[in-house]
């Protein structure tokens, strides 16, 4: 395949991205009205499982494939992408107010997940066991059972959240349900044929395959959350796009690399552990910021950008020795 189509389909990925993702934050935010479900719950479930569907598909399948260390680095370059460079952006471009009290727990879980990872790669030295995955996939089930169980007992708490803030009538529930399921459905397409045309120029420059799953392949599953977070942002819905973040980052540890690591155990080597070294201490620092001053500053967006353009500097220019 020439390399001009790949191109031709990488901008109709990204254009099919936009439009689905604009789709998507209008219906899901519709269904959350009128269920009288806050929208930061929205988010962190129906809109990151929806969005989180690309690193899905390419983790399992480099897990059946005996690619693991693909899967690995797919999900850790993808949550340091979400934290740094998605956040950072869209608190640049758009800088907004944090309710760290509703979604804390959140936080702390995806902090705990994440050092969890890590502790088992510290433990095992090369490899994360099969169990290991097994009990990423069992935190996550207890977790979303709670989550939901909490939401449903105080979803009318707050009958504020419901309420539209745009001045237009609200669409009819059912029509909501539909246009958020095709909408996913097509961030999900325009993801894959994003990162199916990326990854077709990328491999003509024969990079390794650590560094495929930490820049092509991670950027391009996220980014139905990048171009998501930026349009929920533009319209004012800074704490729907916040827990959206969040529960994208802990569907992908929890429930994606823990369903590939049960199809196969994960196996890593050293340059991999400080990836997921570096992904523990963005998550502390994420939670740091958010915390601070009850908003996500301009100059916090500017240093999490700076922070993602070293770290990726720092892996291209010593793939071996990081």
């Amino acid at each position: 395949m020439g390399i001009f189509l790949n191109i031709v389909m990488l901008i109709g990925g990204l254009v099919l991205l936009v439009q689905s993702a604009n789709l998507f934050v209008n219906s899901s935010v519709g269904i959350a009205r009128h269920l009288k479900i806050p929208k930061v719950i929205i988010g962190l479930t129906v809109v990151a499982m929806g969005t989180s569907a690309p690193e899905v598909v390419i983790s399992v399948s480099a897990a059946l494939g005996g690619s693991s260390q693909l899967a690995m680095a797919n999900v850790t370059g993808s949550n340091i992408f979400n934290m740094l460079f998605i956040v950072g952006l869209c608190t640049f471009i758009f800088p907004f107010y944090v309710k760290l009290n509703r979604i804390s727990r959140d936080f702390w879980v995806c902090l705990l997940s994440t050092a969890v990872v890590l502790a088992l790669m510290l433990i095992f030295g090369d490899y994360i066991p099969q169990w290991g995955s097994a009990l990423l996939l069992v935190g996550f089930a207890v977790y979303m059972i709670l989550l939901v169980r909490n939401t449903m007992k105080n979803k009318n708490a707050q009958p504020e959240e419901v309420e539209g803030n745009d001045g237009k009538k609200s669409k009819p529930l059912w029509l909501s349900i539909i246009l958020t399921i095709v909408g996913g459905a097509l961030i999900v397409g325009g993801g894959q044929l994003t990162v199916f045309s990326a990854s077709n120029i990328a491999e003509t420059l024969g990079v390794s395959e650590r560094i495929i799953g930490l820049t092509i392949v991670s950027m391009g599953t996220s980014l139905p959350e990048l171009v998501t977070t930026l349009i929920a942002c533009k319209k004012n819905e800074g704490e729907f796009a916040l827990g959206f973040i969040v529960g994208s980052c802990l569907f992908n540890l929890m429930f994606v690399l823990g369903i590939a690591g049960v199809i196969a155990p994960l196996s890593f080597d050293a340059s991999m552990l400080f990836d997921m070294a570096v992904l523990t201490a963005t998550t502390a620092l994420f939670f740091l910021f958010c915390k601070t001053g009850g908003r996500l500053a301009r100059l916090e967006g500017l240093l999490m950008v700076l922070i993602f353009t070293g770290y990726m500097t720092f892996v291209l220019l010593n793939p071996a020795a990081s």
